[in-house]
């Protein structure tokens, strides 16, 4: 089960964990991540859960939400290159994918229909959607 999508609510308010205030020593990466987890989910742009997502923060009430894009654009793109929120998924910790088969489904239904896949994205998606017993539990 997923958790419901709160577009009005952030992480902060949603996980209910205090994290420290970035400090002056914190990388542009890290206060970054720390300031997204204080913006509403609804207003977080494609750049913002592929940072996010691909520092495995906040991924139950993510994942639901990047799904939501890539129904409609699975090469959908932030700040990186074409596909990269689909990469940051598709290499998101698999035990936290694993607890919402629903999503493991649909994000599998949205790339077994994707052909012509840059190698890397390729690679990837090859990974994920390998058999399960092949990668003893890697995927949902």
């Amino acid at each position: 089960m997923t958790h419901p999508m709160h577009r009005d609510r952030s992480l902060h308010e949603l996980e209910r964990e205090q994290w420290p205030a970035p400090s002056a020593d914190d990388t542009r990466l890290i206060a970054t991540a720390l300031a997204l987890r204080h913006r509403p989910i609804g207003e977080l742009a494609v750049e913002d859960m592929r940072l996010l997502i691909g520092q495995d923060i906040g991924l139950p009430y993510l994942l639901p939400r990047a799904l939501e894009v890539l129904r409609e654009n699975p090469m959908a793109e932030g700040h990186m290159y074409e596909g990269d929120l689909l990469s940051a998924v598709l290499t998101a910790n698999p035990a936290v994918l694993a607890g919402f088969p629903e999503l493991g489904r649909e994000l599998r239904a949205i790339i077994s229909g994707l052909t012509g896949l840059p190698p890397d994205l390729q690679q990837k998606a090859d990974r994920f959607l390998a058999p399960q017993d092949a990668d003893a539990g890697r995927h949902p």
